[in-house]
């Protein structure tokens, strides 16, 4: 049976709903995020939309909550009805916003769904919530340093990283940070043309990486650059794919077939498309870790929980939001996180 039939048919009831925004530090720049919260039958259901650029929230917030979401549902039938609704007022800065707000909406009705039923997700999927292994992602700053390293390992001295190559790394930094021994992936951010976290495609960066770190996953090279790729071939069985990833078509359109790939849930929209995914990877032998977005409320435990659900034991990017922060409290949990399902829903912690 594939999973999201496990879930398809919960019913869910929704009254009203309601929109909140939240606004976080992360140093490089504001993280601005939005709180769906889906009512119904006296509990509430919560999700978040992870949209990166401040003014498709603040459209949100000023159409306000007027879907025509207020009914009985089931899941399967309310994605269905949102198949049919625009849930941008003006359209999305950018493409991909369009399934991370959908996630919000799916992520918030699987909550309440849940919650209704008295019944957890693990549950509801006959699955086992498991301890959540995870790495660390930061920014290395200009010129780069192993500083934001080191301070986060004084937390949890077993700590990895997820970390993103950038156009200002030497041969000598390289060096310091791969000393460290603490990287398990390496972002070169290979799809992010014309955004602020843009890097220039450099084979160079490309091949001192791969032999600097030869145990780490190369996560979205530009292979679309020929000596890239050229540089790149000898470690092909490394290379992991994220931004590109959007439903399973986008998986198998790879250039070749992933060993591993990243999940990141609000990627793929909705439930029906994740779950997808997970059936596709498990029937042939495909790895996944998870993935964050600078999510700033319920999204970072939701994206907990399913790696505790689906691949608790891999390279997860789901660190607690204060590792995110530009100094990180001293008291944050280490990996690998506990085991936290709410009594009910959809919910971490």
């Amino acid at each position: 049976m594939p999973t999201y039939d496990l879930i398809a048919d919960l019913p869910v009831r929704i009254d009203s709903y309601d929109l909140s925004r939240l606004e976080g530090d992360l140093g490089p720049f504001t993280r601005v995020t939005t709180v769906v919260s889906l009512r119904g039958g006296g509990e509430e259901g919560v999700g978040e939309d992870v949209t990166y650029d401040e003014a498709d929230h603040d459209a949100l917030r000023d159409f306000g909550p007027s879907l025509p979401l207020a009914g009985e549902h089931t899941l399967r039938s309310l994605s269905a009805r949102l198949d049919e609704l625009d849930l941008f007022p003006v359209p999305a800065t950018r493409e991909p916003y369009v399934h991370y707000r959908r996630w919000a909406f799916e992520s918030a009705a699987l909550d309440l769904a849940l919650r209704q039923a008295g019944e957890p997700l693990h549950a509801a999927l006959g699955r086992e919530a498991r301890p959540v292994r995870f790495v660390a992602s930061t920014r290395l700053g200009d010129p780069p340093s192993v500083d934001p390293v080191r301070r986060r390992r004084a937390i949890d001295a077993g700590l990895r990283f997820k970390l993103d190559p950038e156009n200002n790394w030497t041969s000598e930094f390289i060096d310091e940070l791969a000393a460290l021994d603490c990287v398990d992936t390496l972002d070169f951010k290979g799809f992010y043309k014309g955004t602020v976290v843009e890097v220039r495609t450099d084979p160079w960066l490309y091949e001192r990486c791969a032999t600097a770190f030869p145990d780490a996953w190369l996560e979205d090279p530009d292979l679309d650059e020929p000596e890239a790729a050229k540089v790149l071939e000898p470690h092909r069985d490394r290379i992991t794919w994220d931004a590109p990833l959007h439903s399973v078509a986008d998986v198998e359109g790879r250039p070749f077939p992933p060993r591993t790939i990243n999940s990141k849930p609000s990627r793929f929209g909705t439930l029906e498309e994740l779950m997808a995914v997970y059936d596709w990877c498990a029937e042939r032998g495909v790895a996944v870790y998870g993935g964050g977005q600078g999510e700033l409320g319920p999204g970072r435990g939701q994206i907990q929980y399913l790696a505790s659900l689906f691949h608790p034991d891999t390279p997860n990017d789901v660190a607690p939001g204060g590792y995110n922060l530009p100094e990180p409290p001293p008291d944050l949990s280490g990996s690998p996180l506990a085991p936290a399902p709410a009594p009910a829903g959809f919910r971490w912690g």
